[in-house]
């Protein structure tokens, strides 16, 4: 149970927690405007052009969450040795967000996602990136950044935030996941296709169904709740998870965990809401259950707090970092009244 007096506990005890952030790292760039006509060379419309603003974000925007929860995040990637990459580091200085374990690369390019918004929808995206795994001289240089971090902090969770981009990979995953052992750090993963199945004896695993179907090779009815069910433990027993938090887009989310050597789970349906964008939705939810887990909040809590959170962020247009204080006044307005 959850009461008014253990929220404002928790979210106190956030302010002392520090984290680090393993993943692709990215600028989101926005060009917003409002859209009159159409284009007379194109069925496209034509945005007129009222605001250009850069944004951290990837694993950077599970940093600035973090940093809204009050947490310390500490970032571990790679970027690109370029313009973007400079401008990345000053986006990171103007957050007041720690540069330790950010690591430029002149062979690489820095991850920009390019949005144009008119009339407050989202008209088009152009991604600027590589893909490519990293050089073995920054593998070793990403896996020393993260060792000395975790022997000069007290690190209280680490989360790899995965979009593919190339910074982690299989050996990666297996260097930190020794080391976070060695010191009993909790280990939570949202994860992507490439690296799916490697994630082995973490903490909690959040995948959303597609994930799911893909990394299992399977298919499944994603409106059958036993289904859910069935191929989520299929999951758990391969990684050998403590837990698995499966997002269900607009049903909210499935909560699996281990207890008496089996599994409970439960699904905890979506508050309904005015949507205006789902961008960076998942970057929110791992943030939050990543410090619920660090202080071993039970499962369908930490859950029921994440769902809400990844709902909130989903009112505003474009990636967004959490309001704690509006989190805090869900939870009390819905959680602990029902």
């Amino acid at each position: 149970m959850i009461s008014t007096e253990s929220i404002s506990k928790l979210f106190n005890e956030f302010n002392n927690l520090t984290a680090i952030v393993i993943g692709d790292v990215m600028v989101d760039s926005y060009i917003w405007g409002t859209v009159n006509r159409m284009s007379p060379e194109a069925p496209v419309p034509i945005v007129e052009v009222e605001k250009r603003e850069n944004r951290l974000g990837g694993a950077a925007n599970v940093g600035l969450n973090l940093k809204a929860l009050g947490a310390k995040p500490i970032l571990c990637s790679v970027i690109g040795d370029d313009p973007k990459g400079n401008e990345f580091i000053e986006l990171l200085k103007g957050e007041g967000m720690l540069l330790d374990g950010i690591i430029q690369s002149s062979s690489r390019i820095t991850t920009t996602k390019f949005r144009v918004i008119g009339n407050n929808s989202q008209l088009l995206r152009v991604d600027e990136e590589t893909t490519e795994n990293l050089e073995e001289i920054y593998q070793e240089a990403i896996q020393n950044k993260v060792k000395e971090i975790i022997q000069v902090n007290d690190v209280d969770v680490i989360i790899f935030q995965d979009y593919d981009k190339g910074v982690i990979n299989a050996e990666l995953i297996e260097f930190v996941s020794k080391e976070a052992k060695e010191f009993d750090i909790p280990v939570v993963i949202d994860p992507k296709k490439e690296n799916f199945m490697h994630y082995k004896d973490v903490t909690l695993f959040k995948p959303n169904l597609k994930e799911i179907k893909d990394g299992l090779n399977t298919d499944f009815d994603e409106n059958n709740d036993a289904d859910i069910e069935i191929n989520v433990a299929k999951l758990q027993d391969e990684l050998n998870a403590d837990m698995v938090l499966n997002t269900l887009s607009e049903k909210g989310v499935f909560i699996s965990w281990r207890i008496d050597g089996g599994y409970e789970s439960m699904l905890i349906p979506a508050h309904v809401r005015n949507i205006a964008d789902v961008s960076g939705a998942g970057d929110t939810v791992i943030s939050v259950a990543a410090l619920c887990v660090s202080q071993k909040l039970e499962p369908p809590i930490m859950a029921a707090i994440s769902n809400l959170a990844g709902g909130l962020v989903c009112e505003e247009v474009g990636v967004v970092s959490l309001d704690k204080g509006k989190l805090l006044n869900e939870i009390n307005n819905i959680l602990i009244k029902t």
